[in-house]
């Protein structure tokens, strides 16, 4: 029996709800046309026409229903998308290129609080029930011609010049799900008053000090090495958030020498553990400290230090090692807990970077670099997207259904293209509710027939 809560959440998450909002958002975001009386398009139209590309997987979506639009009178862009005026593509890059990427942020912001009040971002809770936010930098434009203000550049040992795009790319990860939640980026770009170039770990501090105090709350942030060090992990201890880093002896001199010295005293403490993988037992061992300095000097921040070695029970050899430094409690009854979340990292690089690269987002493809800021607004809105894709697919249930009948993903989004070219659809829930009739499923209870 649907509950009064179903109901409320299935029509919060419902994508023309939230195709709504975005309308009405974007609907405000800064003109930087000069005044004509010839402005056919409004800056709202061109921002959800791209988004629309990136939503339905398809470069040519919008070709399709320009050709739709001609015959018919009307297209899935404007039932679907809401967009009133379709543009033609350079029209497209021309409204967006001034643009700056922090306008898009409160989207990201809206849906996640969305999710947070209608109980959906609960399963995402994971150690001493936070949220677990997996920092890592992605690259996502690369060449050796094409270039803009926006641009990073390094050269190779020939002295070539590569021109390249990059960003931090945080999500909320979660050890047992495949699902991740994409948070708002933060763009690795030149940075007006300062002489260096930018970098992972200045984006990351940047990026604290804008979404680091806004919900979810009660956070531990996972990254590589390279961004353990004091600056960044000094910020996140006085947000009162937690971070679990990993840490490596050739960068954290200091550190390592005093784990070295309790070593030789006999001060660190240890704990083993057996597992079976399915095929040979697993010997999971541990040493840990508390409270040891992350580097030289009096200032320095002390961390909480753990190392993990999985060697194989019969053979010894070792099939996994690294060490963490965290500002988490740490003893015998919480090391394996912490282990096991350190190595849920990967997961930004599994299901966020390696999804976006290679399961239909073509996320390294150079849909229109510009001249201003073109490049990072097409990868926020192609992030926005994924984050909505995630979100439909954790609570809206008709979605949930195909998406798991369909089960290659490749096949829903094949199927989604193929419709929205031949069949002009009034709503997203007439297109899901034909998909669904098509393939003989019955409705979720939540969904009145």
């Amino acid at each position: 029996m649907a509950t009064d809560s179903d109901n409320a959440l299935h029509q919060i998450f419902f994508l023309g709800t939230i195709i709504d909002y975005l309308g009405k958002v974007w609907g405000q975001l800064p003109d930087h046309r000069k005044p004509n009386n010839n402005t056919q398009y409004q800056i709202v139209d061109g921002v959800l026409a791209a988004f629309a590309v990136f939503f339905m997987q398809s470069p040519s979506f919008l070709a399709q229903q320009r050709t739709m639009k001609g015959k018919r009178g009307r297209s899935n862009a404007e039932t679907l998308f809401q967009i009133q005026h379709l543009p033609s593509d350079p029209q497209i890059r021309n409204l967006l290129d001034p643009l700056l990427p922090s306008y898009f942020e409160p989207a990201y912001e809206w849906l996640l609080h969305q999710l947070d009040q209608w109980g959906g971002l609960a399963s995402f809770r994971d150690y001493q029930q936070t949220f677990l936010v997996a920092l890592d930098g992605v690259t996502y434009f690369s060449s050796t011609k094409i270039s803009c203000p926006q641009c990073s550049q390094r050269q190779d040992s020939t002295g070539q010049a590569h021109y390249y795009h990059a960003a931090l790319t945080p999500v909320i990860v979660k050890p047992d799900s495949r699902h991740v939640l994409p948070l708002a980026p933060e763009f690795i770009e030149p940075q007006d008053g300062h002489a260096k170039q930018d970098c992972e770990q200045v984006a990351a501090r940047r990026w604290l000090q804008k979404q680091g105090t806004l919900p979810p709350f009660s956070r531990t942030y996972l990254a590589d090495d390279l961004f353990s060090h004091q600056p960044l992990c000094q910020q996140i201890a006085d947000q009162q958030q937690y971070f679990l880093f990993v840490c490596k002896p050739d960068s954290h001199l200091t550190l390592y020498e005093w784990v070295a010295g309790l070593e030789r005293a006999g001060s660190l403490a240890t704990h083993t553990l057996r597992r079976w993988n399915g095929k040979h037992g697993e010997l999971w061992h541990y040493r840990f400290v508390s409270q040891i300095p992350l580097r030289d000097g009096a200032d320095a921040l002390l961390v909480n230090w753990l190392e993990l070695t999985v060697t194989h029970e019969q053979t010894g050899a070792v099939l996994y090692h690294n060490a963490f430094i965290t500002n988490h409690s740490i003893s015998a009854a919480t090391v394996d807990a912490l282990g096991r979340i350190g190595r849920t990292r990967w997961k930004v690089e599994n299901e966020n970077n390696n999804v976006l690269k290679n399961r239909g987002y073509h996320f390294e493809h150079n849909f229109g670099h510009g001249q201003q800021h073109l490049s990072s607004v097409l990868c926020t809105l192609n992030l926005l997207a994924f984050l909505i894709h995630t979100l439909l697919h954790v609570v809206d249930k008709l979605y949930q259904l195909l998406r798991e009948t369909l089960a290659v993903r490749q096949t829903f989004f094949n199927d989604l293209r193929a419709l929205t070219r031949y069949i002009l659809f009034e709503s997203w829930e007439a297109l899901f509710r034909f998909m669904a009739e098509g393939l003989e499923l019955p409705l979720p209870p939540a969904i009145p027939p």
